[in-house]
């Protein structure tokens, strides 16, 4: 649309026509924000089950971005004397997540007079997570424990807690590096040699063999692994030093 102006001179009104000029709307609308309400802090968590014992272990690192937050965040939740949480994510989601878990855990031992079983705290734990499955906890869980018959139990989960019981996981920022590992030498997959039970000890030192190899090629895991050793007469923690670079 065009319209008109006028000036005066010494020979009257002259008349300026005046053309619209088109506005840039990418110059002048106002910049979309986004509100992000997840962040992920990196670090490594593994379990393995042995015939009488149960291993959880997590990294102490926690990261956003190329920035370490903290070397010295734990990763691991003792739900009973004799099941633990291991999980990494958005650390804000995990504290959530282990206040709601010690509430419930603390009513069921108030109401039934009697501590939860593994089975049952990892079926409290995947109800936990689907119950906010349009908001899901950024959470990566494995549960490691003993069950009725003193046996080792390990389960993973995904975000809104579907899980399976397995003899041994990794979840986190160095998860890829890990799984190869474990399934050979505990999944003893695509081996041809007899394999063997492993005893505590050699779990133990396996634990430790695959956090050093993750800190070679993770900026995400490093500085401590935190491993906590479960058996029928409690659980004992051990704190192993890894790289801090």
């Amino acid at each position: 649309m065009s319209s008109s102006a006028y000036i005066w001179s010494t020979d009257g009104a002259v008349e300026l026509p005046l053309q619209s000029v088109e506005i840039d709307s990418a110059k002048t609308t106002p910049l979309e924000r986004r509100f992000e309400p997840y962040d992920f802090n990196g670090g490594t968590t593994v379990v393995i089950a042995g015939d009488d014992f149960a291993i959880a272990a997590g990294c102490t690192r926690m990261s956003t971005g190329y920035e370490i937050l903290s070397r010295n965040q734990t990763k691991l939740f003792e739900m009973t004397d004799k099941t633990v949480l291991a999980t990494a994510g958005c650390m804000t989601d995990v504290d959530t997540l282990r206040r709601m878990l010690s509430a419930r855990l603390t009513q069921y031992e108030h109401g039934n007079n009697k501590v939860m079983s593994t089975s049952a705290a990892a079926q409290l734990l995947s109800v936990t997570l689907y119950y906010r499955r349009f908001f899901p906890y950024y959470c990566f869980c494995l549960v490691a424990g003993l069950d009725e018959e003193g046996r080792g139990a390990v389960y993973g989960y995904d975000a809104i807690g579907s899980f399976k019981r397995d003899e041994y996981g990794a979840m986190g920022s160095g998860q890829n590096f890990i799984m190869p590992i474990l399934d050979n030498l505990v999944g003893h997959k695509n081996r041809q040699d007899p394999n063997h039970k492993l005893t505590a000890e050699e779990a133990v030192a396996i634990v430790k063999d695959v956090f050093v190899t993750a800190t070679e090629r993770d900026i995400y895991t490093g500085d401590s692994v935190e491993i906590k050793l479960i058996r029928k007469d409690g659980i004992t923690t051990e704190i192993f030093k890894l790289k801090t670079d």
